[in-house]
């Protein structure tokens, strides 16, 4: 059992399992019913996605210093005991079933899905 990190509206993995949006919004113009069909994400976890502030930063960054500070301010919001209780929850499963964790962001290695890895394999993850 293993947990993998994807690209929301890709398409899925063989024996994916779960496939879980880390979004801060819901596909635009996709109906409900259908996030799951189109490859979306079958549930909505907003809890680990950037808040709307960090998320600016990030979308926003375009020197390695403004980067740097997006990643800096994402791992704070990621320390919250909250967060932390999420990160442990989604490393514990990934032991006993296939699950996946997304976004949008085309380039994976400019969104927080990349730092959300770091994070999960901190917690125990074990990755696909």
């Amino acid at each position: 059992m293993a947990l993998a990190i994807v690209r929301l509206g890709s398409p899925r993995l063989p024996d994916e399992g779960l496939r879980i949006g880390t979004v801060r919004r819901p596909p635009r113009g996709v109906p409900k019913s259908e996030f799951a069909s189109q490859d979306w994400y079958d549930v909505w976890f907003p809890n680990l996605a950037p808040s709307s502030e960090t998320m600016k930063l990030g979308q926003a960054a375009e020197t390695p210093a403004q980067w740097a500070a997006f990643c800096k301010q994402y791992r704070a919001e990621m320390a919250s005991p909250c967060a932390r209780h999420d990160l442990a929850l989604l490393a514990a499963l990934s032991h006993t079933s296939n699950l996946s964790v997304g976004c949008y962001c085309e380039q994976a290695e400019r969104c927080h899905r990349t730092l959300l890895k770091e994070l999960l394999i901190h917690y125990g993850a074990r990755l696909r």
